[in-house]
């Protein structure tokens, strides 16, 4: 059992409140997933910078800083808690093998143009706390508050996962085929950094968008091709798509305004929502992809 939650914005109206929504939300959802959290915002396209969103593990954040300007161009870098978010200039195949070669104890949690990733193990209200999530500005986000099943609490083992340019993914469900799934995914070329279920269907997701085909096929495919139960909410530069499977045992409901979506695995994570009383609420139909702004 874990919690999910997402708002996209369809006015500028909230986007200097985005951050304040989101936390409420996942707070309200550490009930449902008291292990870790973790949250991507999406925020307007850099023009020139590509941004990476990175966890330090316990490296030393002064001598990183120091050592990575004398490998890539940086615009900025900036630290929150143990996160860094880095932009650069240098296209991301120079940048990921540089951080890759010479800083293997730090992980890359997402990259593009819009995204900035953050997440950590622990109660979701003191991860909400640490970076200090009210304060962010944006045009969507997602997030995660998860109880752990099939691999260890650690922050590789936490949501969102992010295994392409701007995309990412959390997950409420347990995916029963993901070993077999993991291993012909990194015949293909994608990497993961975990033993989670979650991971493999971020990969499966970024290996289909590679390949061209739309987000709405890729997930419909993915009713065949993933087996087992889960609500997912993929997040992609425009906006974000929710899929429930369709025997539908996990649970998830909608609320639309004019001014927003929300979605969150209890409705009681969206209640301290602007008009959320005059919302359109419904449950997600099983095997149907919604999406907004894709």
């Amino acid at each position: 059992m874990c919690g999910i939650v997402g708002i996209y914005l369809k006015s500028k109206r909230f986007e200097g409140s985005l951050g304040n929504m989101l936390s409420d939300m996942l707070i309200n959802m550490g009930s449902r997933g008291p292990d870790s959290a973790g949250f991507a915002i999406y925020k307007e396209d850099e023009e020139e910078n590509f941004k990476y969103s990175l966890c330090l593990n316990g490296a030393d954040y002064e001598k990183f800083k120091k050592e990575i300007l004398n490998k890539i161009t940086i615009s900025k870098i900036e630290k929150n808690s143990d996160h860094v978010i880095m932009k650069s200039k240098d296209h991301p195949s120079v940048v990921i093998k540089v951080l890759n070669k010479n800083f293997k104890e730090i992980s890359i949690v997402g990259y593009g143009k819009s995204i900035e990733i953050f997440k950590q193990v622990g109660e979701p209200k003191d991860v909400v706390k640490k970076f200090n999530l009210q304060s962010f500005s944006g045009t969507h986000g997602i997030g995660h508050t998860r109880m752990a099943t099939e691999s260890a609490i650690t922050t590789d083992g936490s949501h969102p996962y992010s295994t392409g340019e701007d995309e990412c993914l959390v997950h409420n469900g347990s995916l029963s085929n993901h070993n077999n799934l993991r291993r012909k995914l990194k015949k293909g070329g994608i990497n993961f950094n975990s033993e989670n279920d979650t991971e493999v269907a971020a990969g499966y997701i970024s290996k289909n968008l590679s390949n061209k085909k739309s987000l709405n096929d890729t997930l419909k495919d993915g009713l065949k091709d993933l087996d087992g139960f889960y609500t997912f909410i993929t997040g992609t530069r425009k906006g974000f798509a929710v899929l429930r499977d369709e025997i539908a045992c996990k649970p998830a409901v909608i609320a639309e305004t004019d001014d927003y979506v929300a979605i969150a695995s209890e409705f009681q994570a969206m209640a301290h929502l602007p008009n959320v009383n005059n919302a359109k609420i419904f449950e997600p139909e099983p095997g149907v992809v919604y999406s907004w702004g894709n």
